[in-house]
């Protein structure tokens, strides 16, 4: 019974200084989480980027080849040369061609020989040889006997009607000459002095 008491103690004692069963490894390594799959429509960051960094709202740049050109960028076929065309032929013939008088005192008379069918009177306004393109022929008329044997034919009613139609300050004007309707009638003349103050003005071409 006494040794009973003495070996319970040492029992006891042995019992509570049993090492504590080993805790899970801290060092182990921790499981990788699950690669992720990006879903159709997602944005997938680039290597180095954090998902922060991708708009996944942002539109492409638009390329350079396919942007508008920049508004006022001239267009070469809605050019108007204010040297050419119709209205104030008097300032025009003056800059371009010279002695504006000469030019409206043949047409005026021009235009009263056609209306009066009068042949000697329209054959003196003519430039020998006389270009004429009338009826799909193109040829020239010598002198003024061959256009007053000539002149129905030259002059036709079309031709006519062009004329009495034309204003003076409606002409249209080029370095060429000045111009009757549609180009049935030019008008040109010939400097008779340096400054081109005076003009030999005359008809040098008709055609329909």
């Amino acid at each position: 019974m006494r040794v009973t008491r003495i070996l319970l103690p040492t029992l006891l004692l042995a019992a509570c200084s049993q090492p504590a069963p080993p805790a899970a490894d801290a060092a182990a390594p921790a499981t990788s989480p699950p690669a992720t799959t990006a879903t159709p429509g997602q944005d997938v960051p680039a290597a180095g980027l954090s998902p922060d960094a991708v708009n996944a709202g942002a539109e492409p740049a638009p390329d350079a080849a396919t942007q508008a050109p920049p508004n006022g960028s001239p267009d070469a076929s809605d050019a108007i040369d204010t040297e050419e065309g119709e209205g104030d032929a008097r300032q025009r013939i003056d800059k371009l061609l010279g002695d504006a008088d000469a030019y409206e005192t043949l047409f005026n008379d021009l235009q009263r020989g056609v209306a009066a069918n009068d042949a000697d009177a329209v054959a003196a306004l003519m430039r020998y040889p006389l270009l004429v393109h009338v009826g799909g022929k193109k040829r020239q008329v010598a002198d003024a006997a061959t256009f007053k044997r000539e002149y129905s034919q030259i002059i036709t009613p079309e031709i006519a009607k062009a004329i009495a139609a034309q204003t003076f300050d409606g002409l249209f004007v080029n370095w060429e000459g000045a111009m009757i309707g549609k180009g049935q009638v030019w008008i040109g003349g010939k400097c008779l002095d340096k400054d081109c103050t005076r003009s030999d003005v005359k008809v040098i071409t008709v055609q329909d």
